[in-house]
Formats: structure tokens, sequence, C-alpha cells
């Protein structure tokens, strides 16, 4: 698998692709950011939250999600992040199955490129194409690969387990958060050429703060 820090120190192009950071240059943004984060959400205990009503398939028992994509958003170092950009944005069947694997469904898919893909200036194909590219750029930390019973951890442990499985990735660049004492997300942040992670301690500092949270089991 491709690592999405690989040989940074020796100033390669990351483990992105070329065409990934290719493409993220050549088009122009639709809104103002300075870099983008990737939130994997924690599938369990998504739906332990509340989100079976919304996405009864995704909790269905058996179905086996662990970390997934959530979104792939612009944001800004400072002041509000871009959202909405374009709302009448239409995706067709060609784009959403671009999106095939990426996301639990494509309502989410088509909701994701509505409210943040819209803001990159990517257009549906290009954006689900980087969503890919970073997904599969980023180590899954093996502790979270099968995930059969309730765990208790600390959140900083969750986000050393990342950085340690993914070269070049600093305190700075991740945060792990938490919900009603249970594991919610990982979002990490990415440059906007998609070929380095991003310093975001505005991302960072809100990491988790507490000493132990429980992560839920696969379904």
């Amino acid at each position: 698998m491709r690592r999405l820090a690989a040989a940074l120190l020796a100033g390669l192009v990351l483990g992105l692709g070329a065409g990934a950071g290719a493409m993220a240059q050549q088009t122009g943004a639709a809104a103002p950011f300075d870099y983008y984060v990737l939130a994997l959400s924690w599938s369990p205990g998504f739906c332990d939250l509340g989100g079976a009503r919304k996405s009864p398939r995704q909790c269905a028992s058996g179905a086996g999600y662990g970390f997934v994509v959530h979104g792939l958003w612009p944001d800004r170092s400072f002041g509000p992040d871009p959202e909405d950009c374009d709302q009448s944005a239409d995706l067709s069947g060609a784009d959403l199955a671009g999106a095939g694997g990426l996301y639990p469904s494509d309502g989410l898919a088509a909701y994701e490129y509505r409210k943040h893909g819209t803001c990159s200036g990517l257009k549906p194909a290009d954006y689900f194409a980087a969503v890919r590219a970073v997904r599969d750029g980023l180590a899954i930390p093996p502790q979270f690969q099968g995930v059969r019973a309730w765990t208790r951890m600390d959140p900083e442990d969750i986000r050393r387990a990342f950085i340690a499985a993914n070269a070049n990735m600093r305190p700075d660049n991740i945060a792990v958060t938490c919900a009603s004492g249970q594991l919610v997300d990982v979002r990490v942040c990415i440059s906007k050429t998609l070929r380095a992670f991003a310093t975001c301690p505005q991302v960072a500092r809100n990491s988790c703060r507490r000493d132990s949270l429980l992560v839920a089991p696969l379904r």
C-alpha cells in the first residue's frame, strides 16, 4: 500500500500518486482554504451514537465497517471553513460510481461533495479521485483492524498509533475526537497539493481530552 508521507525528507513526491497531486494543482479552488481535513469515522461508534437511524445499512449486523471516510474537507487556518459553495451541483450516476467503496453510502458521497467538495474547486470525479488517493495512502494501525470486543484506550495512544503507522506524521497533523465516552473519528490534515501532511494546530488541539475512551467493536 502507498504511504501518505513516503520519503518526504528526501524531497520525493508523497505516496498519494502524482496524478492526484497534479489534479489538485491544476484546478482552482472555489473558495479560499489552506489545507484539507480527512475525517475517518469509526463506524461502530457512529452507529452507537445515533447513526443507525441515519445509515441502517452501514450499521447492520455483519456490516463489518471499521474506519470509513466521512469526508475530505477544505479547511482554513483562521476564520470559518468554507461549506456549501455550490448546492446546485449535480452528480451523475458515473460520478457516484467513481465514489464506489469510499463512503458507506452513495447518499453520504453526494452530500459530502455538495457540502465540502464544491469548495475544493474540483469536479466530482476529480474530488472523489482525490479522496481515494488520500484514503489509500493513509495506514490504519493494526489494532483497529478486526476489533471484536469493547476496548478502552487512551485518546493520545490512538493518536500515537497513527503517527507510528505513517511516516512523517506529527502530533499537530492529527486529532482524535470523542463523544459520550466513545471514539468518534480521526481527523488528519493534508496539504492542498495532497502531497504532505499539513500543520493544523487548531484541529489538533481539539483532540479528545479524556483520560480514556471506549472503542466499540465491529458490527
